[in-house]
């Protein structure tokens, strides 16, 4: 389960940055339609996307390595992307849904399963 966790972190950040790149160089492909709390540009959300895939994506490499410490950054950055999707909902929902579904799976995996994982 491991595995599957680093796997799909790593997935979630490039698609983070995916989506990051398609805010900062593409503007008006997201719709900003009710108002909200964490109201930002969309380029801002873009950077902001851009910079958390990194984050996650390098978290999901060193959950691969099999340490314990990696385990917990697994954990601690696939919560600050699912209230990263949380607070993107405005823009996007659907996707913001189904990344803060991944996230909920990768931190299930990481914190309920860990006979796979090599002791330190």
């Amino acid at each position: 389960m491991t595995v599957f966790a680093a796997t799909m972190l790593i997935v979630i950040g490039v698609l983070h940055a995916l989506q990051g790149f398609v805010a900062v160089f593409n503007d008006t492909f997201y719709v900003v339609g009710a108002e909200w709390v964490f109201e930002f540009d969309v380029t801002t959300w873009g950077w902001i996307h851009i910079l958390i895939g990194l984050l996650v994506a390098v978290a999901g490499f060193f959950v691969l390595s099999g340490a314990v410490w990696a385990r917990i950054v697994g954990v601690l950055v696939a919560s600050l992307s699912l209230v990263l999707n949380f607070v993107w909902l405005p823009y996007y929902p659907w996707w913001a849904i189904i990344i803060i579904a991944l996230d909920i799976f990768v931190i299930w995996a990481l914190t309920l399963h860990g006979r796979d994982i090599v002791a330190e």
